[in-house]
Parts: structure tokens; sequence; C-alpha cells
């Protein structure tokens, strides 16, 4: 979905004269929480519902004596009324994906991230724009192992022969979809304004087993043999494959991993600031982000926690690896929408 970009300037008033200010220089009017307080947390359902209602909802509730009220679902619905609210937000709390949330920073519907939140130092650097990351989740080729006469190990390995007619291309322009086609640029020397060779490369990968619309449906598609290779979010694959098919492979080629990553944003006008920010916290701590490893096998976006030895193969863990995650310049992938999406649908789709 496209969203009308627009530049939201935060003023500070100064001896008669406006002037401009970073984000975390601008000082907040915050009221102290009281009993009864309700905070509004727009979140996906499932299992993070539950983890964020065990380990973040019970101790704020327990500190405070507030009440936590959730709008539950994907981030489509609440997005649009989040933007139509703008300045005087029923949330206090929005989860979105790592292109919404920082073009959601730029349109004045929720904040940038600031020290406020204690645990604002352990983020990674990639963790501390367009809200407060919360998960990593990158996406990768994924692809059975079977099929392939050695690992991949590039993304460039996607158009060896082998592969012709039996890939699940991800549909559209979302984020398994911008994954698949700007690591595509990054493979054949490119960047994101190179679009004209990510959609002739691509059209060479073609004819397509499939189009992939979501992880339940390339998850059918392997179980019955309709394709054997696609672009997904590494997490899901791997609870795919322990629960279902050991023989779907999660790679990790040479050019990096695209990064994706869930964001708690808290919104512009919210009248529980402190509420909000202690929201944040829990979700940062250690017992919330060990729950999202273990149980979705969600990547942690602080860098101080113990992880347990049997999780450390199964996610990205220290400086290292998570710099070579590779983020993207969403706001010219954001601009471009409207172009890419009907180029894709008429050459890459059609």
């Amino acid at each position: 979905m496209n969203i009308t970009r627009r530049n939201f300037t935060r003023l500070i008033a100064g001896a008669g004269v406006g002037l401009a200010a970073p984000a975390h220089f601008v000082k907040r009017a915050v009221a102290e929480p009281k009993k009864g307080d309700e905070l509004v947390v727009g979140v996906w359902g499932g299992a993070q519902e539950k983890i964020v209602k065990e380990y973040v909802e019970k101790p704020l509730v327990e500190k405070y004596g507030c009440k936590v009220s959730y709008v539950l679902g994907g981030t489509g619905e609440r997005r649009a009324r989040a933007y139509a609210e703008r300045g005087r937000p029923s949330f206090d709390v929005l989860y979105l994906n790592i292109y919404e949330s920082r073009q959601a920073v730029k349109d004045g519907v929720t904040q940038e991230p600031t020290p406020n939140v204690e645990r604002f130092e352990a983020l990674y650097p990639s963790a501390r724009r367009g809200g407060y990351g919360v998960a990593f989740n990158p996406c990768t080729i994924v692809y059975d192992k079977r099929k392939a006469s050695k690992p991949i190990t590039s993304w460039k390995d996607m158009w060896n022969p082998e592969w012709k007619g039996r890939i699940a291309w991800p549909d559209g322009l979302g984020a398994e979809g911008i994954s698949a086609l700007m690591m595509t640029a990054r493979a054949w020397g490119g960047t994101e304004k190179d679009f004209d060779l990510v959609v002739e490369k691509v059209k060479e990968l073609k004819p397509f087993a499939a189009i992939q619309s979501s992880q339940a449906q390339l998850f059918e598609m392997f179980d019955q043999d309709i394709c054997d290779l696609s672009v997904e979010f590494g997490s899901f694959t791997r609870t795919y494959a322990e629960s279902r098919n050991p023989n779907i492979e999660i790679a990790s080629p040479e050019e990096g991993q695209a990064l994706a990553m869930n964001v708690a944003c808290i919104t512009e006008g919210t009248r529980n600031q402190k509420l909000a920010e202690e929201w944040v916290n829990l979700h940062l701590s250690e017992p919330c982000m060990l729950a999202y490893s273990r149980e979705l096998y969600y990547s942690p976006t602080v860098n101080d926690l113990t992880i347990p030895e049997d999780l450390k193969p199964k996610l990205v863990l220290g400086e290292e690896a998570v710099s070579k995650l590779v983020d993207f310049d969403w706001d010219l992938i954001n601009a471009s929408r409207p172009k890419w999406q009907a180029r894709y649908d008429r050459e890459i789709a059609g």
C-alpha cells in the first residue's frame, strides 16, 4: 500500500523564534501513570499476543494498576486507523513492520525512538529507526535441499538451471516480495535505483511454479511438491521445517539476508506517554525477548541477552551477524510503490 509522504517537523520555541529540533531533544509533557489508566496496543494476534500479555502486560499492570486493551490482527487495518487518527490517536503503542514504521514517523503518525525508554541503549543500531525494533525476522531463500545439487550460498544461485520452473516467487511488494526484488538488485551489482535491471533478471527465472502469497500457501506447495524454492521469513520456515518438513533448508547467502523487523511504535499525541514507554521497555526485557526467540525463532534486537545454547544456531546473534542483514532505502521504495507494482503485475506476475 502506498502512503502519501509528508514532512513532519517538530518545533520548539526559543526567544520568540521557532527552531527545528531533533526528536530526541524535544521535551514532552509526560503525566505520571495513575491507577485505572488504559493503554491501547495494536499488535498481531496468536503467539505474539500471548507473549506480550504474559511478559509485558502482566508486569505493567502489577506496577501501575493500569488496564491494557488490544486491537489485534494484521497491520493494514490498524495502520489505516492510526493514520486517520493522526494527532488524536486511540492507539498508544502500534506494532508495524520495518517499512511501515519508518514511513509512519515521516508522516507524523508515530514518534522517533528515544533514550526515554531505558532499554534503548541495548538496541542494535538498525533497531533504532522508525520506532523500537522488537524482533529481527530476516527474509532469505528457502528450498528443498533434496532438489539441490549443492547448498545455496548466493542469491545468484536461484538462476541455476536446476531451479527453472520450480520457484514460487513471492507475491507483490510485501516484505518477502521486496526482499526478493532488492536482493536480486544487490546480487547482480545494482541498487534500489536499478529496477529495470531487477525486472529483467527476475523475468529470466520464468516460468514460475507459482506465485506464493503467504507462508501457509508456500508450505502447502512444498508439501505437495508444487515448488522447491522461494523467498520467505526464516523464522516461520524454521518452525515449518522442524514440525512438518525437515527437507527444507534456510539459506545464508554471501550477499546477506534481507533485514525484516517488527517494530513497536509510540503514537504522536498519546495521552499515556509514560505507560507506552514502560510497555516498550518491558517488551525489550530479557524474558520477553527470550520468549519471542524460543516460541517464534525471532532474533533479539538487543545485544545483552544470555541466549540458551540450543537456540544460538537458530537466531541472528551478535554485532557482526546483525550488521550483515541487508537494509534497504525505504524512502525510495515507498515512493516507487505504485510504479513498481504496475510493472510487477504486468511483467513478473503476468
